[in-house]
């Protein structure tokens, strides 16, 4: 009955949505390219790509935005050191982790955009992709999906499930009509133990939960510098050439505050930041990296009006020195802030105090590169993460932009006491080593059992 109702109203939200949707995907760009898939009309290359992979044993993982492929990636490496020759779908919902997977995922690894979820589109994409079995992760499942996987017999897993406190609440209030969506679940990851009993408490049974760390966490140990990494240094010294290396310029041992996947405010709320430091560190910049590059002009725009001079990372390039140093680097590209994290000597997570968007973005990934990481109060998208690294000291919390200020102040300062704050994080991260090969084991021996 639930279903039947969502199918009728479905069109009508689709309709009602569409100038907002097409809206937000024109400003990200590069839309138009796979439009048609989805609704299962694809191109005749991408169905003769589909038609060429091994008819057996297909995987189709479900990746939304950037971070999912991430993640997606990882788990992609890890099946295939399982099996190496394993056929793997990727579906993704936006323009921004599309170009993310096109760049980074295995050459044969196809790529295309999910279906929407109304039933003709989705028999559309299960007839041409095959799966024998669908790994969702993070989010996103669709009762249509399910319904159109059960009816095929096509295990779905939700890996690294992600569950906020606030989500639980929701679900706990509509228990009787998600429980049975998610009850056709083969199975589901989940990072930390905490998250056992919230699953359970909106209607998953606890055989199906498996606790198998953060895939997002996997890896955390591992700190060697990315050829990215270099490549980005060699930027950096274009924009800010230390003294010694070019007389005019004013910068001496320059320091870096970069600002990972901000929201709106929160960047004109670190320039203001930048302005009060700049008395006490004459030689601090500011790198930001939006979480939706189509704001960039807008950003640009904001920090000119404070006086402050911009570059664009997409602008620079190593042959050639810009006229004027920038106070502000915007990083206006997709996919590439993990590399660029080394490179700083603070890190403040974004999407932690900004005043539109809250649950702050991964706080790991800085930790994982040796950086001392800061955040605002609204965390609440990584609590139990949160949790750990707050008991064990591994990283830094306040409750406004003035103890903000302060707490940058103190780690650009005290730079031996921010490298101990990041051994105490990395060893919280470290318990998770090894989650994407756990979860590819799981997701390839579940399936073979028929579950």
């Amino acid at each position: 009955m639930f279903r039947l109702l969502y199918n009728l109203v479905f069109p009508i939200a689709l309709v009602a949505m569409l100038p907002a949707y097409l809206l937000r995907m024109v400003r990200r760009g590069n839309w138009r390219r796979g439009f048609g898939d989805r609704f299962a009309r694809y191109t005749a290359e991408t169905a003769d790509r589909l038609a060429a992979l091994p008819a057996a044993d297909r995987t189709w993982i479900h990746a939304v935005s950037v971070g999912e492929v991430m993640l997606a990636l990882k788990l992609i490496a890890a099946l295939r050191r399982i099996r190496p020759r394993l056929p793997i779908i990727v579906t993704t919902t936006t323009t921004t982790g599309r170009a993310l997977a096109d760049q980074r995922v295995p050459p044969d690894v196809v790529v295309l955009y999910a279906p929407l979820d109304f039933p003709p589109f989705v028999r559309g994409a299960f007839e041409a992709i095959r799966p024998a079995r669908i790994a969702l992760v993070e989010a996103e499942v669709w009762p249509n999906w399910m319904a159109a996987a059960s009816r095929r017999n096509v295990p779905v897993h939700l890996v690294n499930a992600r569950l906020s406190p606030r989500s639980e609440s929701r679900f706990r209030r509509f228990r009787a009509v998600v429980a049975p969506i998610f009850r056709q679940l083969a199975w589901i990851s989940v990072p930390e133990s905490a998250d056992l009993a919230r699953w359970q408490s909106i209607g998953l049974p606890a055989e199906k939960i498996h606790c198998l760390g953060s895939i997002k966490f996997d890896d955390a140990s591992e700190s060697q510098e990315s050829a990215r990494t270099t490549e980005f240094r060699t930027l950096l010294a274009t924009a800010f050439p230390a003294s010694s290396e070019n007389p005019k310029s004013a910068i001496r041992n320059p320091q870096f505050l970069l600002a990972g996947s901000t929201h709106a405010d929160e960047e004109v709320l670190l320039a203001h930041m930048l302005l009060a430091l700049r008395p006490r560190f004459p030689s601090l910049r500011l790198l930001i990296a939006p979480r939706h590059v189509e704001r960039t002009d807008a950003i640009a725009e904001a920090l000119l009006a404070l006086k402050l001079r911009v570059a664009r990372r997409s602008l620079l390039d190593p042959l050639f020195n810009l006229i004027d140093e920038p106070d502000v680097l915007l990083l206006d590209s997709t996919g590439e802030l993990r590399d660029w994290y080394p490179l700083a000597d603070v890190v403040f997570v974004g999407k932690s105090l900004s005043t539109e968007a809250t649950g702050g973005q991964n706080p790991a990934e800085p930790i994982a590169a040796g950086v001392p990481a800061i955040c605002g109060p609204n965390m609440e998208n990584f609590t139990d993460l949160m949790a750990s690294l707050l008991a064990a000291g591994g990283i830094v919390q306040v409750p406004d932009a003035v103890r903000l200020e302060d707490r940058v102040g103190w780690l650009l300062d005290c730079p031996d006491e921010g490298q101990k704050m990041v051994a105490r994080g990395a060893a919280v991260l470290n318990a998770h080593d090894g989650a994407a090969a756990r979860n590819a084991e799981l997701l390839l021996a579940a399936s073979a059992k028929g579950s």
